[in-house]
């Protein structure tokens, strides 16, 4: 291995040194921990330290990075008391994610570390959306985020690539290319000679790096970070390396040749760079010695440290509490005259003011810019904010939403778009797995709303019309609005905008100009978790939400002698449970009427809650009216009979003969 020092003093040079031996130090001991049981899993660096470190150290220590679970040396490199990382790893409450989650699945504000989640990918596009916060604000600073060779398969890759590319993002790509995926080898993962070589698709710059070398990989993309903050831009970096212990150690190295193995441990990064100083004069034996008795010691402290703490007590409220950031909900109220608005116009323009009052709001999606949205929302947006903060984005669900929690994770709010409702499913891992648990895990918002344009009875089909709110009602971190009215709409998307958790915003879109009612003209704000009662009667308590809200009450136009309470629940999570029970106490009966599919809809928790809160007051069973449990036809006659629209009125009166 060929070691060139450049210009690099002798300080800089015993710097690499000791923040290269320091993660190969700690990786031993917990390899020793490992075998004693004292942790539960470790996914080993070795042999890739130099990459780690290089990368960290060429970088300011108030830029972002995004590392992966074989990073232990951009953890230590930026300085983390190892108590923390040690107390990470035994799940002690001093670890970053308070025992809620393992290895390096966690980031840190204080360090500028965003760390990974299991499914690898997109944290690639949350690096997207850090350089776009700091492109905005003109700080000229760039964000380096890792990936595995095996993790460029991943559609997050390209997504997150080609953003950053049709933005000018300054984000450094750094793909650790070991080798193996698991057991599966490069010849298996991809066809191209060198991943680098993807770079002429995206447009990008793209350079290949010994990742072995630790000189090479400090100095070369230390002069790329630098040119990159002068001209903002991404940049593809492949680090040729490999990985000597397996994936994980319980997967061993059995799949990888010895001929290999004997080949990469003479390109050990820590040996050869040791040996190269100590050739130079630069390092002694003396020194050696005394700089690993250093690090041990440090190493022993901090872990008695940690062994010490005592263990984790499980504490149920502290648990709920911690799923999202509080808020302080502050009322505005308004002030101003009425004016007759469509349910889209009252979402446009509490979206609009929402810009004013927020100039760290960027909204993103598919033709939201000069097309102002399929269903014109953001019509004429781009002439009072600009396009840096309306944002047309290619099609690419995934990292958009990715791109929104970039934004959050530096301090700025994200509204995107989803085009309908139904290509949420195109991003559904960031939402779930990412902007859901991240507060939860360490302690990071994720300020994003998600506009969803939703439902049937406009002749869609399959893939145009579904309401699919109950895939995320079902995931603790999420929360969900769905209003059925103008005035509602508007006060609540102001909400969801101050809100710093991620906001599912569902908007029936055969509402959007069906729909009108007078609506304050200035700016105001309605409280989540709270329902509207609409009617009140004695008879029975209507429950529903978004269009289903509208059907009921054309029902009880009909028939005038039904004496119903009727709730617009407004907001699915947080559910107004109070309204609702006081509701079914009063009359005794309860129909729940949505326009999902029946079978896991929000309407058969609703049901649950009830009898189980309820039941010594009910007269009936509880009712449950829903859409037909098949995919959403396209023909009107067919759709008619897909929707509960009919059959409510029906299932209402039988209920009420119980």
């Amino acid at each position: 291995m060929q070691f060139d020092i450049a210009e690099l003093k002798n300080k800089t040079l015993v710097k690499l040194y000791k923040n290269l031996i320091k993660p190969r130090l700690i990786e031993e001991r917990m390899l020793v921990l490992l075998r004693q049981g004292r942790i539960s899993k470790w996914f080993s660096g070795i042999g890739q330290e130099a990459i780690a470190v290089g990368v960290t150290m060429a970088l300011k220590e108030d830029e972002y990075i995004l590392p992966m679970h074989r990073n232990l040396g951009v953890f230590t490199t930026r300085n983390i008391p190892l108590y923390r990382l040690f107390g990470q790893w035994f799940g002690k409450a001093s670890g970053f994610t308070k025992g809620r989650d393992r290895s390096f699945h966690f980031g840190t504000q204080q360090y500028k570390i965003v760390g990974m989640i299991s499914h690898l990918g997109p944290q690639l596009g949350v690096a997207d959306g850090i350089a776009l916060a700091n492109k905005l604000r003109g700080n000229n600073q760039v964000t380096a985020v890792f990936t595995g060779e095996g993790g460029t398969s991943e559609g997050d890759f390209h997504e997150a690539l080609n953003v950053a590319s049709v933005w000018k993002l300054p984000v450094l790509f750094c793909i650790e290319n070991n080798g193996y995926g698991l057991s599966t080898p490069t010849s298996e993962q991809y066809r191209c000679e060198n991943l680098a070589d993807r770079g002429v698709g995206y447009g990008m710059e793209s350079h290949i790096i010994d990742g072995n070398n630790i000189l090479e990989v400090y100095t070369k993309v230390k002069r790329i970070a630098k040119s990159v903050r002068k001209d903002p831009r991404p940049v593809l970096i492949e680090f040729k390396t490999f990985r000597m212990r397996g994936h994980e150690e319980a997967s061993g190295t059995k799949y990888v040749p010895q001929e290999i193995l004997d080949a990469w441990s003479k390109k050990d990064p820590v040996k050869n760079y040791q040996r190269f100083l100590k050739s130079e004069g630069i390092i002694d034996d003396d020194f050696e010695a005394m700089l690993k008795a250093e690090i041990d010691a440090e190493i022993l402290e901090h872990l008695q440290v940690a062994f010490e703490e005592d263990l984790i007590i499980f504490d149920e409220i502290k648990e709920l509490n911690d799923v999202f950031q509080d808020i302080d909900y502050k009322q505005i109220n308004s002030n101003s005259n009425l004016k007759e608005l469509r349910f889209v116009d009252a979402i446009s323009e509490g979206l609009k003011q929402s810009m004013e009052r927020h100039d760290d709001l960027i909204i993103m999606g598919q033709d939201v810019a000069d097309y102002g949205g399929v269903f014109k929302v953001t019509e004429n947006f781009i002439e009072q904010f600009g396009k840096d903060r309306v944002r047309n984005t290619p099609i690419c669900e995934s990292a958009i939403i990715e791109t929104g929690m970039g934004l959050s994770i530096a301090g700025m709010k994200a509204v995107v778009e989803l085009q309908f409702a139904d290509f949420v499913s195109s991003g559904f891992n960031p939402v779930v797995n990412y902007l859901a648990k991240s507060y939860y895990r360490w302690q990071q918002n994720a300020d994003v709303v998600l506009r969803m344009p939703c439902g049937a009875d406009v002749g869609a089909g399959p893939f145009h019309s579904q309401t699919n709110e109950a895939w995320f009602t079902k995931t603790p971190g999420l929360k969900v609005v769905y209003p059925a009215f103008p005035y509602d709409a508007k006060g609540l998307l102001n909400t969801a905008i101050n809100d710093p958790n991620p906001v599912l915003f569902f908007e029936h879109k055969a509402l959007y100009r069906s729909i009108r009612q007078d609506v304050p003209t200035d700016y105001y704000t309605l409280p989540f978790g709270m329902a509207s009662v609409l009617k009140e009667g004695n008879s029975v308590s209507i429950v529903s939400y978004g269009a289903g809200v509208h059907w009921a009450l054309n029902t009880l136009s009909k028939n005038p002698n039904i004496s119903a309470d009727v709730i617009d629940l407004r907001t699915l999570t947080p559910l107004d449970t109070e309204t609702i029970y006081k509701s079914v106490k009063k009359t005794g009966r309860a129909i729940i009427l949505q326009e999902d599919t029946m079978f896991g809809g929000i309407a058969g928790d609703i049901s649950a809650l009830i009898t189980e809160n309820c039941f010594e007051y009910l007269d009936a069973p509880v009712k449950r009216v829903a859409s037909l449990d098949t995919p959403i036809p396209f023909a009107k006659q067919l759709e008619d009979g897909f929707l509960p629209k009919e059959r409510f009125e029906k299932a209402l009166k039988e209920l009420l003969d119980y």
